[in-house]
């Protein structure tokens, strides 16, 4: 990865994308200048920090306020070619001393939610300043402190312009993180359609609801798929994960982080690329196998001139449609090859599984049953 100055992102090898940063090290970014003008009078301008695997970003400072007891400074972040939410987004941070022995403090500024809801990795009350974020401005504190003779001892102050409204297109309200965005990031780089944030909100579900009790949880595809399993189940918001494409997310952290029971709920034609075995359902990432379909329809009593016509059929909906006219139970063949594969990458872990397919609709076209 390449070092950028004025905040500009990387361009990545291979891929020609862009990377971009993460709200940690534009937090980071802004507290070392801030820090460094509380102590020197002056903000350096851009601000060059070292991220947790050794990159050496600089970044340039759209904001610069020093008065009486307390310095500010923001950064735009720049998330790359990702589609990040939070791309533009203006961190700022207000650095405050505080008397010897204090340490670090972390607080929540406008824009930035609280925690309120067991199962995270912060205590309830905590700002929504994640661990790594925490641990490189305690670094970057010191490193200040000790370049200009200071005691370290500060008030930070993480605030996002917009980042209640923000927040509300993201999982922190139903994570129990109220008024704002987390600062989020383990490396400080945003690697383009990583989704990593999606994956650490997808683990982040399935720690709160263990933490609420919730036994039961269900992996779902969209919004449709979340009203299916509340009818079907009775499930609760906080047990509701919502997985998007990333199947294999789901799976492999409740296999390490077992639940009784896993439902997988989805529109036919995704969870049939899981049925295949794909974990990324992504339309860019995975395809529909209408071979796969067609074999599994012989399965289920299909004749040879009806597996044919799936096999050549345009869509996975069409595709069910053919099996259901002929009383071909597709979907629930899906459901279970789906169940299967799930089961195989949880590894023998304590979770029994169950699968439910819906239409665009929102209507039950297959299940597996719980194994």
């Amino acid at each position: 990865m390449g070092e950028t100055e004025g905040g500009r992102s990387a361009q990545l090898k291979h891929t020609g994308l862009r990377s971009g940063w993460t709200t940690g090290a534009c937090a980071t970014a802004a507290a070392t200048a801030a820090y460094t003008a509380l102590l020197t009078g002056d903000f350096p301008d851009p601000v060059t920090i070292t991220l947790p695997k050794g990159q050496t970003p600089a970044f340039a400072l759209a904001v610069e306020e020093l008065a009486e007891g307390r310095a500010t400074a923001g950064v735009v972040k720049d998330a790359g070619d990702d589609p990040d939410v939070t791309h533009g987004a203006l961190v700022r941070v207000t650095v405050r001393p505080l008397p010897p022995g204090s340490g670090v403090v972390f607080r929540a500024g406008p824009g930035v939610g609280t925690v309120t809801l067991p199962g995270l990795p912060l205590d309830v009350g905590e700002p929504a300043i994640n661990p790594v974020p925490r641990q490189m401005l305690r670094d970057h504190i010191a490193r200040v402190a000790a370049e200009h003779r200071g005691a370290g001892d500060v008030e930070v102050t993480v605030s996002v312009d917009d980042g209640e409204e923000i927040a509300r297109s993201t999982w922190n309200p139903r994570l129990g993180i109220l008024g704002g965005l987390s600062i989020l990031g383990t490396t400080g780089v945003v690697v383009p359609y990583s989704c990593s944030a999606w994956i650490d909100s997808i683990r982040r579900g399935v720690d709160v609801a263990r933490a609420a009790g919730h036994t039961h949880v269900a992996g779902c595809t969209g919004s449709t798929s979340e009203r299916t399993v509340v009818a079907e189940y009775g499930l609760p918001e906080l047990a509701l994960l919502d997985m998007g494409d990333f199947a294999g997310a789901v799976l492999k952290y409740v296999r390490r982080h077992p639940v009784d029971r896993l439902t997988v709920c989805g529109g036919f034609a995704k969870l049939s690329k899981l049925a295949v075995g794909h974990l990324d359902l992504h339309s860019a990432r995975s395809q529909v196998d209408k071979p796969f379909l067609a074999e599994l329809a012989r399965r289920g009593g299909a004749d040879e001139a009806l597996a044919a016509e799936v096999a050549v059929a345009n869509t996975g909906l069409a595709a069910l449609r053919l099996c259901l006219e002929r009383g071909v139970p597709l979907g629930d063949l899906v459901a279970v090859a789906a169940r299967d594969q799930a089961l195989s990458v949880l590894r023998g872990a304590p979770v029994a599984v169950d699968v439910v397919c819906i239409d665009r609709a929102g209507v039950v076209v297959g299940r597996s049953g719980v194994r």
